[in-house]
């Protein structure tokens, strides 16, 4: 499976969350509301989920190997970085 595309959306505000990413595979399935956050071991990834009535979250898609989900965040990633960097000289200017 392919990832043709990464938009991502930066969040300006104070806290752990620094942006919302919609990921498309093969040109053909997209995922939104994949979430880039800041951990203390680094930044991660969070799949989209909702909220059970018990209070617990729970994803709505998520990938099923270690080695794909590893793969999906690490271009995830890379697209933030490259997003951040982008910002950071358009801001310079």
């Amino acid at each position: 499976m392919d990832i043709s595309e990464v938009r991502v959306r930066r969040v300006n505000q104070a806290g752990k969350l620094k942006a919302y990413v919609t990921v498309t595979f093969d040109n053909q399935f997209v995922v939104h509301n994949i979430k880039v956050i800041e951990g203390r071991e680094g930044d991660f990834i969070a799949m989209p989920s909702r909220q059970l009535a018990n209070g617990e979250f729970k994803d709505v898609a998520h990938p099923i190997s270690s080695e794909f989900r590893d793969h999906l965040q690490q271009v995830v990633m890379e697209a933030y970085a490259a997003n951040v960097d982008e910002e950071d000289q358009e801001s310079e200017q």
